[in-house]
């Protein structure tokens, strides 16, 4: 059962890179990074509002107090992280350098949210393979078609960020690869671990709402252009769209 669920696992991370890879063999600069932009703050409050928060809800394993201050704690943290990481970076001004604008920051904290949200969903692969091998392939199927069009947002992310497509692939990969160790772990720790699931998961939403609210939201605020700020609209719009109907049509099975 292990190795069926450690496969199903790492199916779920290599299709979603394949997603990826065939979506971005464009390479159109700086218009096509604000359409990503754009997508990626759309997908991200939608994930969070329309997926992650129902599920930590829906669970009624902690009061929803509990639920939303995790979400509160999550933004906060993520606040003071990316102001620790953007004074280190801007150090250099006391010496009388410019501070140069630094976005890496921002890879880091997609990163990490998104970490968390894969470590659950391997979790929830496990749960489903131990319940029955048939309700596996089904969540693992789900999963899959459920994570690519999220996958792409967040790769948008970590070009914004300014990462090479080469990097964003690799790290894109890793923090795929976390589902399996939520796998394991729930596989070798059960219920036990459940417990902390949905704490997870608003944590994760947190994360997601931070992150499009307040570093890619704003960078669109920067456009000018009447023809191009309802262009990014548009497509920001298309990001809510998306996830909204893959949540319809296909649900997470959590």
């Amino acid at each position: 059962m292990l190795t069926s669920i450690i496969l199903a696992t790492i199916l779920v991370s290599l299709i979603s890179l394949t997603g990826i890879l065939v979506i971005f063999k464009k390479n159109n600069k700086q218009n096509f990074l604000k359409v990503l932009i754009s997508l990626a703050a759309g997908a991200l409050l939608t994930v969070a509002f329309l997926d992650l928060l129902p599920e930590a809800i829906e669970d009624e394993m902690f009061d929803l107090h509990v639920i939303f201050a995790t979400v509160l704690i999550s933004i906060v943290f993520f606040f003071l992280l990316e102001r620790v990481f953007h004074w280190h970076h801007c150090h250099c001004a006391e010496h009388g350098k410019p501070c140069a604008e630094n976005k890496k920051n921002l890879a880091m904290i997609n990163l990490i949210g998104d970490g968390i949200h894969n470590f659950v969903d391997g979790a929830l692969i496990a749960s489903a393979f131990i319940l029955d091998f048939h309700a596996g392939l089904v969540v693992t199927l789900a999963v899959i078609l459920h994570e690519i069009p999220q996958e792409i947002s967040d790769f948008g992310v970590l070009l914004y960020a300014g990462l090479s497509k080469t990097k964003a692939i690799l790290y894109n990969l890793g923090t795929a690869l976390v589902a399996v160790v939520g796998a394991v772990m729930f596989y070798n720790f059960g219920t036990n671990f459940a417990n902390i699931i949905p704490l997870m998961i608003a944590f994760a939403a947190g994360n997601f709402i931070y992150l499009a609210t307040a570093d890619l939201i704003p960078e669109l605020h920067h456009e000018d252009n009447p023809k191009r700020i309802f262009y990014h609209s548009l497509w920001l719009l298309a990001g809510v769209a998306i996830m909204y109907i893959a949540g319809q049509i296909l649900p997470h099975g959590h």
